[in-house]
């Protein structure tokens, strides 16, 4: 097997939103979660930290998630008690303690932070020198912009290790509207877009509105990805990007996450309904090759899976189990006439890439 780069890992949501032992393995944390039936993806885990040691991967984007809209006492009914809160000043401090879970795992040596563009090619040379005993790295993200209280806050988190921001989530943040909502940036997130190209923290499109992604092209100019997102033209839905959005975030060398929440992958999925069994890995290729149409080469795609981001197997395409069963892609994507060179990219090179020239000196 490759090694894997994942762009979106929701890691601290499942410890601290979840209490779950991510130490365990899959097969041990389902077990513990048998009887429980809080949320629904409950004993429908992908991954723990062991499992991301055996599908090999060295190096994930984590994150840290709270939310607290102006829409906060009603969030359009999207108000959920894992990630909702009532000002900002609590997401902030939810987010810190997500930011503390992290941090101890690494002062335990199970995880090291990723900050700078040497210590990810420090990193990923260790790992190849010794995967069994080099730790999971880290570069940290925020997914939706309320933690940052105010614009002249992004140095703060910059200086804490932060190291890319979504503006928005599902509804509206402070700075911009979010998935199922939409219109442009406040007047907090221009400056707050600004104040990323002051620090060089990195813009994540990812969950933007229509309105909001393209005023944030008219504002910003630093480095940009698209975390973990597929395409609207195969897949409907204002979640996804239009195939205009893609050309602009290839023009600006992003490169885009692949998102494996079987929603995004079949036209029509009802939650909670339409079983995994509609859809299977072979979709994620079709929306890759669109884009590689767009760009004209593979090096825009990789992978950002979203996976026990609020839901389980009960919602992954059928052929995935555990995030291991990514792999099956090198076969897919081989069989559809990727190269290897083009594999390596899509698994790591891509992500090495954007990371080791978006990341600061």
């Amino acid at each position: 097997m490759r090694p894997m780069i994942d762009a979106h890992l929701d890691l601290a949501l499942n410890a601290l939103n979840y209490n779950r032992d991510l130490f365990l393995t899959v097969e041990q944390l389902r077990e513990v979660e048998k009887d429980f039936n809080d949320i629904k993806c409950r004993n429908r885990c992908t991954l723990t930290f062991p499992e991301l040691k055996k599908c090999r991967m060295p190096v994930c984007v984590a994150t840290l998630l709270a939310r607290s809209g102006p829409d906060a006492a009603t969030r359009l009914g999207f108000k959920r008690g894992d990630i909702d809160y009532a000002t900002q000043q609590i997401a902030y401090s939810h987010a810190f303690g997500s930011l503390g879970y992290y941090r101890l795992l690494e002062s335990q040596g199970h995880l090291k932070f990723i900050q700078t563009r040497g210590e990810l090619a420090a990193h990923w040379k260790a790992w190849e020198a010794a995967p069994e005993k080099t730790p999971l790295g880290i570069i940290l993200s925020m997914e939706g912009g309320d933690p940052i209280v105010n614009p002249e806050q992004v140095a703060h988190w910059f200086g804490l290790g932060l190291r890319a921001v979504g503006p928005a989530h599902y509804g509206r943040s402070h700075y911009a509207y979010g998935t199922a909502t939409d219109g442009p940036l406040t007047p907090a997130g221009v400056q707050l877009l600004k104040e990323f190209m002051k620090v060089g923290m990195i813009l994540d499109v990812t969950h933007l509105a229509d309105q909001s992604f393209w005023h944030a092209m008219d504002v910003y100019d630093g480095p940009m990805l698209a975390s973990h997102h597929n395409l609207r033209s195969l897949v409907p839905g204002d979640r996804q990007l239009t195939d205009d959005m893609v050309k602009e975030l290839i023009k600006r060398n992003a490169v885009i996450g692949s998102a494996f929440d079987a929603w995004m992958m079949y036209p029509n999925w009802v939650r909670g309904q339409t079983q995994p069994e509609v859809v299977g890995l072979e979709a994620i290729v079709d929306h890759m090759d669109k884009i590689c149409q767009f760009a004209g080469n593979t090096k825009h795609i990789a992978f950002g899976t979203d996976l026990d981001g609020g839901f389980g197997f009960e919602q992954t395409p059928r052929d995935l189990n555990t995030i291991t069963d990514v792999h099956k892609l090198e076969e897919i994507l081989a069989r559809r006439g990727y190269s290897a060179a083009d594999i390596d990219g899509i698994f790591f090179g891509n992500w090495l890439r954007f990371f080791g020239s978006a990341l600061p000196a």
